[in-house]
């Protein structure tokens, strides 16, 4: 069953040049970071590099777009990085880029190289459709402090990703919450690439073609379905 994905009206007002790309992926096989894995991580890493040419990650005219879209809605975009920048300032660093997962691995891989946000969510552990909106504060984030379950609450106004649980990403997408994540044990993925103007259409979708080529790769025999947005 196709997972329904709503961007509301008063985000498209707020930031009109965004668009995303989704790609629901079934009967997938993760597990814990191999050697192929890492180096996607490494080669994303030398591409970022080649294109930033010297520039920090924020000089991108994308990233650029990125951080007036957070600043609309009231975050500070110097301390609450989309996850695109945050990610390319990892992999620019003497540390490099985390490794989590195999399937996040791939995803963070396209993130860094394309310098697009891109998410990945459990498809079997988000309730019903999720929802791009603004926050008016009361809903539930459910995350970890210190090793414990903690709750917080969105700030008015905040972009946010939902669903009929709560929130699953604040600030757009600059922090998932733990419930929806990709886990080792995962089967099911939604992956969702975000972009605003000025990146063409044809660059998200390139990205979205080669993220497609690598979860194939990765997972022989798992039965995908994309769809651009608006």
């Amino acid at each position: 069953m196709t997972l329904e994905l709503t961007v509301a009206d008063e985000v498209r007002t707020l930031v009109p040049g965004f668009t995303h790309l989704a790609i629901e992926a079934r009967g997938l096989v993760n597990g814990p970071s191999t050697e192929a894995s890492s180096a996607l991580l490494d080669d994303a890493a030398r591409r970022l590099a080649e294109r930033l040419d010297g520039r920090a990650p924020h000089e991108d005219p994308h990233m650029a777009a990125w951080r007036a879209a957070y600043s609309a809605f009231g975050a500070k975009p110097s301390r609450t990085r989309n996850s695109a920048e945050a990610l390319a300032k990892r992999a620019l660093a003497d540390g490099g880029l985390p490794r989590i997962n195999v399937l996040v691995d791939v995803y963070n891989a396209i993130s860094v190289a394309h310098l697009i946000p891109v998410g990945g969510e459990d498809l079997d552990r988000i309730q019903g459709g999720m929802r791009l909106v603004r926050a008016t504060g009361d809903e539930e984030f459910v995350t970890t402090a210190a090793g414990e379950r903690a709750v917080e609450h969105p700030d008015a106004g905040e972009v946010v990703w939902c669903d009929e649980a709560g929130v699953t990403c604040r600030r757009w997408n600059w922090r998932q919450g733990p419930r929806t994540r990709l886990t080792e044990d995962s089967t099911s993925a939604l992956f969702l690439l975000e972009s605003l103007a000025p990146m063409p259409q044809a660059d998200l979708e390139r990205a979205g073609t080669e993220l497609t080529e690598l979860i194939e790769k990765f997972s022989p025999g798992a039965r995908l379905e994309v769809r651009v947005g608006e």
